[in-house]
């Protein structure tokens, strides 16, 4: 017991030196305190209206934020669409809420035009999505630019489907500058949301057809999953307990042998995670303030430069060359 304690302690004692680090970013908490002062109550109301007509819209977003970020950094190239680019990827086939975002542009332009990036939306928007469901709030900062450059082939081989080792998960948050605990802190925004039966099937079925026995999934939650998922279209809840809160029941659901994704129950079976998602299991207030911090990290990837981004007037295109 002394070990979990102490190891508790240590976690969030380098959560804490973590995130103060990130306060010295370049982007400012009071970008648009004068050019756009409406920013927020803007985001907030336009959030509560789609959400309200469509709660699973929520976990869409926050999934819409990591996408982009971990393509080019966040940047809101994934809202650019056109053959080829990262909207259209294979890995992003089932991505939703753009017209979210959209409707969100719409009415800052009439507030302050040509003012908020793209980007800065769908950052304040994921958070917003977050506090709908439950979970905690966190000062966004802003200053982000649009990029002008979106491609297929990037996030396809960048974005995780689901089957990806804890080491490669690892190695992919490192170059984006997250940790483990941030990898861990992340996935548990998998206690909400629903993903598709084609990205798990091939843990229930051979290719001939024939039922797969994985032992790593318990035996009632795996026969839950052959009944629930014989057509690859249909979908199922990453949190099978409490599917609409956020909570730390995602952890639990680990330790049970319910992870839904090969990469989350296999961060439950990794030395180097395995003690994170034990001590997140049991301390739902520690839970939200660190998801908060690698919120703020994961929104601050930058991998482009400032002088290459613009403030795109229709997020789904880059805007048309100056005529001098």
């Amino acid at each position: 017991m002394k070990s979990f304690v102490f190891f508790t302690a240590a976690l969030f004692l380098v959560a804490a030196v973590s995130a103060s680090a990130y306060d010295e970013d370049d982007l400012p908490y009071d970008y648009y305190s004068k050019t756009c002062p409406k920013l927020e109550c803007i985001v907030h109301k336009k959030m509560e209206e789609w959400i309200k007509k469509d709660y699973s819209l929520a976990p869409a977003l926050m999934r819409l934020h990591f996408h982009d970020c971990f393509v080019r950094g966040c940047d809101a190239s994934i809202l650019l669409d056109y053959e080829g680019s990262e909207k259209n990827a294979n890995a992003s086939k089932t991505l939703r809420g753009f017209e979210v975002i959209e409707d969100i542009k719409r009415e800052l332009e009439k507030e302050c035009p040509k003012t908020v990036s793209c980007a800065d939306i769908l950052t304040v928007a994921a958070r917003d999505a977050t506090l709908a469901v439950g979970g905690p709030y966190w000062m966004v900062p802003y200053g982000r630019k649009d990029g002008t450059v979106s491609n297929a082939k990037e996030a396809d081989q960048l974005v995780p489907m689901g089957h990806e080792v804890v080491t490669d998960l690892l190695e992919l948050f490192q170059s984006k500058g997250l940790n483990v605990l941030d990898l861990v802190v992340l996935s548990g925004a998998h206690t909400i949301g629903r993903a598709t039966c084609e990205s798990l099937q091939y843990r229930l079925y051979n290719y001939n057809g024939t039922k797969k026995s994985d032992t790593r999934l318990d035996h009632l939650y795996l026969n839950y999953l052959e009944r629930k998922c014989r057509w690859a279209s249909e979908y199922v809840d990453l949190d099978a307990v409490t599917p609409k809160k956020f909570d730390v029941q995602y952890y639990k659901n680990l330790q049970k042998g319910m992870g839904l994704l090969l990469t989350d129950q296999l961060l439950y079976k990794d030395s180097r995670t395995a003690p994170i998602v034990t001590a997140l299991a049991t301390q739902p207030d520690e839970f939200g303030s660190l998801f908060s911090a690698s919120m703020v990290k994961m929104g601050n990837i930058q991998d482009y430069l400032s002088t290459d981004g613009e403030v795109r007037l229709n997020c789904a295109r880059i805007n048309a060359p100056t005529k001098y």
